[in-house]
């Protein structure tokens, strides 16, 4: 155990397991399913709760919002939602939290932008993400990708091609500057492969590697960057939503 220094703070990295502050300071005498869908889709999540009778584990509080952690009967086996927060460094919080409570293996979903001709609404499976935040240098050394689970994108793609559901694998561009997708930058990530941006992929790819647990993550296309100077907001993906919660539950129960 040791740590890495640098010059520049955000390539700074401590290999140790142990922080003062751990996900489960709090002691809950509760133990969640194995299995989480982890899920960027706001009001749905509670909605799609409600309508199949899950019931309320635990409430993350945060300084924002409680956040139900839900378990739900999918096809005779538990497995737990959750809505998760916009952005690396909220959405990471809650997914260490609980993998340290029970869960080891997750499947997340939610819209992406575009930075390729992608027509809105189309699935896409991330293969590798590129590592343009903050948080996930605080789980993993400095890399600028991060693979995601070869196993889990196998199970994916199994689930997508048993009930004929056309995808495309994807590199993905995550980032913590939503207003800083400047035009430079978007031709600068589109060079190194990348077709779509989200906030949280990479992140929370490395929280689940440094804490051995499994993690996949579908997208669905919103809004595009393709024409550069013109932005083009289109829906924002939000026909998909729904689709992309079922399709969440299936691949759980593959895993």
């Amino acid at each position: 155990m040791a740590i890495y220094k640098n010059d520049i703070p955000i390539l700074e990295y401590d290999s140790n397991q142990t922080s003062i502050i751990m996900p489960n300071c709090e002691n809950l005498n509760i133990t969640l399913p194995e299995k989480a869908v982890y899920a960027f889709l706001g009001d749905l999540v509670d909605e799609y709760a409600l309508k199949n009778s899950a019931r309320v584990i635990y409430k993350f509080i945060s300084a924002t919002k409680c956040y139900p952690i839900y378990v739900l009967e999918y096809e005779g086996e538990d497995i737990c939602l959750v809505q998760a927060p916009v952005g690396s460094a909220a959405s990471v919080q809650i997914l260490d939290w609980l993998i340290c409570y029970g869960v080891k293996k997750v499947i997340s979903t939610g819209s992406c932008g575009v930075l390729v001709d992608i027509d809105e609404d189309e699935i896409l499976v991330c293969r590798k993400a590129l590592r343009d935040e903050g948080t996930s240098y605080y789980y993993l050394p400095p890399s600028r990708f991060i693979e995601l689970d070869n196993d889990v994108i196998e199970v994916i793609e199994y689930v997508f091609e048993k009930i004929n559901l056309p995808y495309k694998e994807c590199i993905t561009w995550t980032t913590d500057g939503f207003f800083r997708e400047t035009k430079d930058m978007v031709l600068y990530r589109i060079e190194e492969g990348c077709e779509t941006v989200e906030m949280e992929c990479s992140a929370l790819a490395a929280c689940a590697r440094f804490r051995g647990i499994k993690f996949g993550q579908i997208l669905f296309s919103g809004d595009t960057l393709a024409k550069i100077s013109e932005y083009d907001i289109r829906n924002f993906g939000l026909n998909s939503r729904e689709k992309a919660l079922k399709i969440c539950f299936e691949i759980a129960k593959n895993l």
